[in-house]
């Protein structure tokens, strides 16, 4: 979502600010050890993760070849950083992903004309075809190290990212998952089935982080929500 973010002030003449590292100061607080990065585009949160939790294990998912190859060069140097080439879901398999010009908006759904009216430069797309596996599939050949934050940022696909990681979201101390008040995608889910879907998982919504506005109207159109487990 930054990515958008910055774009879209851009185009409204605003400088988006730095974010301040300490904004993050939680994370060192759960004593966090393993991040999944579901969405990872090219490294942005990987990279930010690796500079804030250095002693963390970093493992992302990027479907898109380009942006793949862009993730693995900025996170070269990061030793306990493994990436994997595949979009997740509720099953494995192939599927077709709608790639945008604008990469951050590409999805395995189709885009709504909303989002490409609101925000034009992300509205050129072409098909491609990925593979999808589920997060529990993938982390069972994994030791993942407690203490997990799982960041999920899938463009709409948030519902079946979690029915195919239900598992692996159950040892999660902290969730950060990019929710959507308007749909932007076709057959997307929005933020009360995430919740709903998360509650029923033991976690509790504790706020949001970064927000995305209608730059028409000013309206909430997604932020970023944070998601703990009960009792942490």
């Amino acid at each position: 979502m930054k990515t958008l973010v910055k774009r879209a002030l851009a185009g409204l003449g605003i400088e988006a600010r730095r974010i301040p590292k300490n904004r993050f100061r939680w994370l060192h607080d759960l004593n966090i050890n393993t991040v999944l990065d579901v969405g990872a585009n090219t490294g942005q949160f990987a990279t930010f993760m690796n500079r804030i939790l250095p002693q963390c294990d970093i493992y992302s998912f990027e479907p898109l070849a380009d942006c793949f190859d862009e993730l693995t060069r900025a996170m070269s140097r990061a030793s306990r950083f493994r990436a994997f080439k595949c979009a997740l879901g509720e099953k494995d398999g192939e599927g077709e992903i709608h790639r945008s010009e604008f990469s951050p908006s590409s999805s395995l759904l189709t885009m709504r004309r909303l989002h490409a009216k609101l925000f034009p430069f992300t509205a050129k797309t072409w098909v491609e075809r990925v593979p999808i596996r589920t997060l529990d599939g993938v982390v069972a050949d994994l030791q993942l190290r407690d203490n997990v934050l799982i960041k999920i940022d899938v463009q709409g696909y948030e519902d079946r990212v979690i029915r195919g990681g239900r598992d692996t979201l159950g040892r999660a101390k902290a969730l950060i998952v990019e929710v959507s008040f308007q749909a932007l995608y076709d057959s997307q889910v929005l933020f009360d089935t995430v919740y709903d879907m998360l509650k029923e998982l033991g976690f509790s919504y504790t706020g949001s982080m970064d927000q995305l506005n209608n730059p028409i109207d000013g309206s909430v159109l997604q932020c970023d929500a944070v998601f703990l487990k009960a009792g942490e």
